[in-house]
């Protein structure tokens, strides 16, 4: 019988998200076949690298030495939410040490990580988008709080969402509703990375979509509406259920062909791999005083979404009737196949 594949769960990594991202992994491990693969989950602390079990990674071929044998790996399967496995950092490292991953490779990783670059890229290719406003640390530092209050009311209007840039929405996010809120929504956000993105708000609907490609098929999985009470999706409705996830949406049929067509194309667009989730708000949807078509509008592309059994993935796998085993092994193979 040929050797199991050994696969690397790669997780932790260096924002906010680390002890989520660990719950991703921890979900993986349960969904990858054991019959078929042998998985260890590898911990990114800082320069700190080791296996769950605390053996030490060997950054030189990306190893690890266990009771005086050496271990290596076929497959990274990347689950990082941030910095160093959302950006395209360890996409580089590991892309150098010709072992293949899940996701997609550095240019499209380090496009998806920047909300405002990846929006406004996607949004010549005729994606909807709201405004924005980007500001950077440094400009930040130089600038006069009342000019830019001022500029972000006249041009966003409120409420609006205050951001960081580079990293997830579950940290340093803020709905700023008055000129007083800005300041110190900006300073959370800069807490969370260097760049900050001030967003016009988009009254509708959130729903989100997956999709997955292989060298012989394209899969998009039903989609999900969210729906929450807080005044948006933000870390507690997303990690401590004060939210309903409904899939499939209550949305028409059409709509939902519309979103999922328009997620394989984003897919296509960035030159996505693996699973990869995009985030939509659909206006007019249930909204009495929007007449005409329902419009999608493009909230962020994740091209590492979140892995624990209740994410919005394994739902959208549930929901589809397909089996969680079957998907990963597509992802896994494909890797391999000519």
């Amino acid at each position: 019988m040929q050797d199991k594949k050994h696969i690397a769960i790669i997780a932790g990594g260096d924002s906010s998200e680390h002890e989520v991202s660990l719950r991703s992994a921890a979900g993986l491990k349960t969904f990858i076949d054991a019959e078929k693969y042998d998985t260890t989950i590898v911990v990114f602390s800082g320069k700190d690298w080791h296996t769950e079990d605390g053996c030490a990674i060997d950054k030189n071929d990306f190893s690890f030495t266990r009771g005086g044998v050496k271990h290596s790996f076929d497959f990274a399967y990347i689950t990082i939410h941030g910095t160093p496995g959302e950006n395209g950092l360890l996409q580089g490292y590991l892309d150098m040490l010709r072992i293949p991953y899940s996701c997609c490779g550095v240019l499209a990783a380090a496009l998806t990580f920047n909300k405002y670059a990846c929006n406004h890229y996607l949004s010549g290719f005729g994606f909807k988008i709201a405004p924005s406003i980007l500001l950077r640390k440094a400009e930040w530092l130089k600038a006069n709080g009342k000019k830019l209050k001022a500029e972000i009311a006249n041009e966003l209007g409120f409420p609006c969402f205050i951001k960081s840039n580079v990293g997830g929405s579950s940290f340093g996010c803020t709905k700023v509703k008055t000129p007083d809120q800005i300041l110190p929504a900006i300073e959370a956000a800069f807490k969370e990375g260097d760049e900050v993105i001030c967003e016009g708000y988009m009254r509708g609907t959130e729903i989100t979509c997956g999709v997955y490609k292989t060298k012989d098929k394209a899969v998009a999985f039903p989609v999900t509406e969210v729906v929450t009470k807080n005044e948006f999706f933000d870390y507690d409705a997303k990690y401590k259920g004060q939210v309903d996830e409904i899939t499939p949406a209550r949305i028409p049929d059409e709509v939902r062909d519309k979103v999922q067509e328009m997620t394989l194309r984003i897919y296509d667009i960035i030159g996505a791999n693996g699973i990869i989730r995009v985030d939509w708000i659909l206006i007019g949807l249930r909204d009495q005083k929007v007449e005409g078509e329902i419009v999608p509008m493009l909230l962020e592309v994740n091209t590492t979404p979140g892995m624990t059994p209740t994410s919005f993935i394994p739902q959208q796998v549930r929901a589809a009737g397909l089996d969680i085993k079957d998907v990963m092994e597509d992802i896994i193979e494909n890797a391999f196949s000519n």
